[in-house]
This record gives C-alpha cells, sequence and structure tokens, in this order.
C-alpha cells in the first residue's frame, strides 16, 4: 500500500486516508454487464478525459476484460455537452448494443438517480474507517506513519425500475449477488 511519506511536496509527506478509487474493479464491470444483457456484442463505452472515472489508464484493463467476454468496446470521448451529438452518433453508427458510462457505475448515488447498477466501494464504510483514522491522529499518530488504504468493502446495487425501462430481465444469478435490489 502506499504510503503517506511521498517523495515531493512536504505537503504529501503529511497526507493519509482512505481512497475510494478502485481500477482493479474496471474488470468487474464489463462482466456484470455481459450478464445483466447477455446478447451484448458492442459496449460503447462513453468518458471524458481527464474526469475521474475517465482515466486513460483505466481504459485498456476494461478493454481486456470485455474482449475475454467475447465482447468488443468502443470508447466515445466526450469533453462536455457539446461533443454528445458526435458520440451518440459514433455509438449509432457501430451499431452499439450497450452504453456504459465509466463501464458501470461505481457510485450508488448514479444507481439511486436511474442508472442500470453499480458495483464500488461501500462509502458507508469508507466513513466509518475514515473516522478511524481521525482516532489515531487525535491519538498522536503522525500522518505519515499510516497508509493510504484501498476500499475493502464493495456494493452490487440493481435499479429495477431502470431494467424495466430499458426492457431488460436481469438473471436471478445476479439478483441474488445484489447487496440491495431498487424496485
Amino acid at each position: 500500500m502506499p504510503r503517506g511519506s511521498w517523495s515531493g511536496s512536504p505537503l504529501l509527506g503529511n497526507l493519509t486516508g482512505l481512497s475510494n478509487l478502485a481500477p482493479e474493479l474496471v474488470g468487474k464491470c464489463p462482466e456484470q454487464l455481459k450478464e445483466a444483457v447477455p446478447k451484448v456484442g458492442l459496449v460503447a463505452v462513453f468518458w471524458q478525459p481527464g474526469a475521474i472515472g475517465g482515466r486513460t489508464d483505466m481504459l485498456k484493463p476494461a478493454e481486456v476484460a470485455a474482449r475475454a467476454l467475447g465482447v468488443r468496446v468502443q470508447f466515445v470521448e466526450a469533453q462536455g455537452p457539446a461533443d454528445f451529438d458526435r458520440a451518440f452518433s459514433d455509438m449509432a453508427n457501430a451499431h452499439a448494443g450497450a452504453l456504459a458510462v465509466s463501464t458501470v457505475y461505481t457510485s450508488r448515488d448514479f444507481v439511486d438517480a436511474g442508472g442500470l447498477m453499480t458495483y464500488g466501494p461501500n462509502l458507508a464504510d469508507s466513513f466509518r474507517r475514515a473516522a478511524a483514522y481521525v482516532d489515531k491522529i487525535l491519538k498522536g499518530a503522525k500522518p505519515a506513519d499510516l497508509p493510504v488504504e484501498q476500499p475493502t468493502k464493495f456494493e452490487l446495487v440493481v435499479n429495477l425500475k431502470t431494467t424495466t425501462a430499458l426492457g431488460l430481465t436481469i438473471p436471478p444469478s445476479l439478483l441474488q449477488r445484489a447487496d440491495q435490489v431498487i424496485q
């Protein structure tokens, strides 16, 4: 695990905490999308370079994971609203069978707002763990001596309202693994 004692800025020498970025989930997301939509052959991945979920180091693992499932990936870049018409036209011209925004959402907030599904860090658990860090620091621990921790608890949430609106039937095997199903 990285430690807060990174070289460079003196500020970084006092950095610690918990990260909610989990790049290893990139491969899990195409797997769940393929399970939810078994006949999909081409997935258009909508991404914004420079955004947290739009890092280029995340594209290759998503493509490798999708290829292992027999799915092709079309990365469609959009910097902002002015690019949407072109991006959707590109997806339609390629006959994409599904659209993913940074593959499957990693924050349940998007699913609560109508997204199909999420698989990502359980933020409530991260907040509880952050409180333990605060306690250690208040008791005298040096931030530079505490590792920056990655998420340890993840959640799968499926929105059945969205599946109905999209005309999808989510397989029971996926629903059984879900931590929460929004009705």
